[in-house]
């Protein structure tokens, strides 16, 4: 056992913290369970006079697997694959398209992390001619895309490559 009062402190904290919430879950879990079984002889007990005891156990018991089986079914299932608006298979599977797609979808978001990495990086020299390569890089990329949407294909292309040169 370690010494430090304030190691210890630290130990006996995080050990009733863990104890609190396995004792909250399996109180949210037993709480759950009990509230489903009660569903269940509620659901029995209404279907009863209809149907008679056994009728409404049938009933009841059905129900319940066809909900269990629709959760498994759900859950073993494959996602379906959405495709990508606007970007070309090549770079759909790249970590720089998935990159280039979360931007073009949180343009908001993308401009306040690439803020505040700004700030806490404004002192390396090699983050920040890291980050203006990159910036001008998506916009060449960004200024040819809407070049080529607005039918001004030639134009751009010649002016893209005088700015490369």
């Amino acid at each position: 056992m370690p010494d430090s009062d304030w190691l210890q402190g630290a130990l006996r904290k995080a050990i009733a913290a863990f104890l609190g919430f396995m004792l909250g879950f399996v109180l949210l879990v037993a709480l759950l369970l009990t509230g489903f079984y009660l569903l269940v002889n509620a659901a029995a007990l209404a279907l009863t006079p209809s149907l008679g005891g056994a009728g409404a156990l049938a009933v009841t018991g059905l129900s319940c697997l066809l909900l269990l089986f629709l959760f498994f079914y759900r859950m073993t299932r494959p996602l379906p694959s959405k495709p990508s608006e606007g970007s070309d298979d090549q770079s759909s599977g790249t970590p720089i398209g998935a990159v280039k797609r979360l931007i073009q979808k949180n343009p908001l978001e993308a401009a306040l992390a690439a803020f505040a990495l700004g700030l806490v990086e404004q002192g390396d020299p090699r983050m920040k001619s890291l980050l203006m390569q990159g910036g001008m890089a998506l916009a060449k990329e960004a200024e040819r895309q809407q070049g080529n949407d607005a039918g001004e294909g030639e134009v751009s292309k010649a002016a893209n490559d005088a700015a490369d040169s």
